[in-house]
């Protein structure tokens, strides 16, 4: 089977990346759940020392950059739902704000990164215009 690219697995796995209100929706729930999660890590990395307690930080932090701009969104939202888990898992702090991101972050991979996203612009359906003679 020859290679297809990586446009066409995102294409596969959202037959559209929607605009209009669906997309702001989209949109808006990408820059919460990034916002958040730099709220929450860069004071996390003010709070501790401990270098193990800090890891599932930073990684739910560049991928909540990746989710802000809508780069890989189905990885990078998978990593944010996994390493919100290993946090709330850890039992550092109360559940409730690590499961929430972990919700949202699954439900952005799920549902993908919507029309203004570099997702989009990079794997979305083109359209093209063929000119007539």
């Amino acid at each position: 089977m020859p290679y297809a690219g990586s446009g066409s697995y995102l294409q596969r796995l959202f037959s559209t990346f929607p605009s209009g209100w669906p997309g702001i929706g989209i949109l808006l729930q990408r820059v919460l759940t990034a916002t958040t999660l730099s709220c929450y890590g860069i004071a996390h990395l003010r709070d501790t020392s401990q270098f193990a307690s800090m890891v599932p930080h930073m990684f739910a932090a560049v991928a909540g950059i990746l989710l802000l701009v809508g780069l890989w969104t189905p990885i990078a939202g998978t990593t944010v739902a996994v390493a919100e888990l290993w946090i709330v898992c850890s039992g550092a702090g109360g559940p409730g704000i690590p499961v929430m991101l972990a919700t949202l972050s699954a439900t952005l991979a799920m549902i993908g990164p919507g029309a203004w996203s570099i997702d989009a612009h990079l794997f979305g359906r083109k359209h093209f215009e063929i000119p007539q003679r």
